[in-house]
């Protein structure tokens, strides 16, 4: 049997824009990715603090250490630029693999800056 368990998080993250002309997706700082673990274009589940909004999309990187979050396409109308999100992605995992499993969270800052 396998689990759908949480593989990684990117805590209290903070969007930077939002821009509807885009085709669709959420770009996250590449550096902030590659710290969660998280691969361009790899689904993820976005639930904004600010208005309860939820919704699933997919990632795609951002220039390196920019800390840009932005909300693109349909997923503009989620959220704006100042509102908190915290960014989740799953994985299947065998019970064999879940003795051994913890997930990766990474926590911002409000500038998203990764906290030690």
């Amino acid at each position: 049997m396998l689990r759908c368990m949480l593989r990684a998080k990117i805590h209290m993250a903070t969007v930077t824009d939002s821009n509807i002309n885009y085709e669709g997706s959420l770009t996250v700082d590449e550096k902030i990715l590659s710290a969660a673990g998280i691969r361009p274009y790899e689904q993820v589940m976005v639930s904004n603090l600010n208005n309860g909004e939820r919704f699933e999309t997919y990632v795609i990187p951002g220039s390196k250490g920019s800390g840009v979050i932005c909300l693109n396409g349909p997923t503009a109308r989620k959220g704006t630029a100042g509102d908190r999100v915290i960014i989740f992605c799953y994985e299947f995992y065998t019970e064999d693999e879940i003795k051994a499993y913890a997930p990766k969270i990474i926590r911002l800052n409000s500038k998203n800056k990764i906290l030690k």
